[in-house]
């Protein structure tokens, strides 16, 4: 049985010139990205966010195609947060407040649960009311169960 350093060696060999380079920049980015945004994006969140069961209209009294327009892109924008959250599990970030972010900014069905189970988490809870804190926000609200 091949060992893992052999394996990791065998697949660098196998990838296109300058594919290191790429993934080695798109990790970088993400870390710098998530650095930049995921505080901008948690102290505009409402202290009672992860409280509240009902469906949020976004962009509500808007024209129904800017409406559209925009949810398209909140979307896309939280899947990216979401992937590379789940990426930044391997490599250097905040994986799971990324990808708490992420979910926060998708639409489906299921997501109020998914984030109580990510933000039972104290470490995530924490960390992002340290954010909170440090931009002389209140603290987000305690998640005591899914509703």
């Amino acid at each position: 049985m091949a060992s893992i350093q052999t394996v990791v060696l065998e697949l660098v060999r196998m990838m296109p010139d300058g594919a290191l380079l790429i993934i080695g920049a798109a990790s970088a980015l993400m870390f710098v990205g998530t650095l930049l945004l995921i505080p901008l994006i948690v102290i505009r969140l409402p202290t009672d966010y992860f409280l509240h069961t009902d469906a949020r209209v976004w962009m509500k009294g808007y024209h129904p195609t800017l409406r559209y327009v925009g949810l398209a892109a909140k979307n896309a924008v939280g899947l990216v947060f979401l992937v590379a959250g789940i990426a930044m599990l391997v490599l250097p970030g905040q994986g799971l407040l990324t990808m708490v972010i992420g979910i926060s900014l998708l639409d489906f069905p299921g997501k109020r649960h998914i984030e109580h189970r990510l933000l039972t988490k104290p470490a995530v809870f924490r960390a992002m009311n340290v954010i909170r804190q440090k931009f002389g926000k209140p603290a987000l609200a305690s998640v005591e169960s899914p509703r």
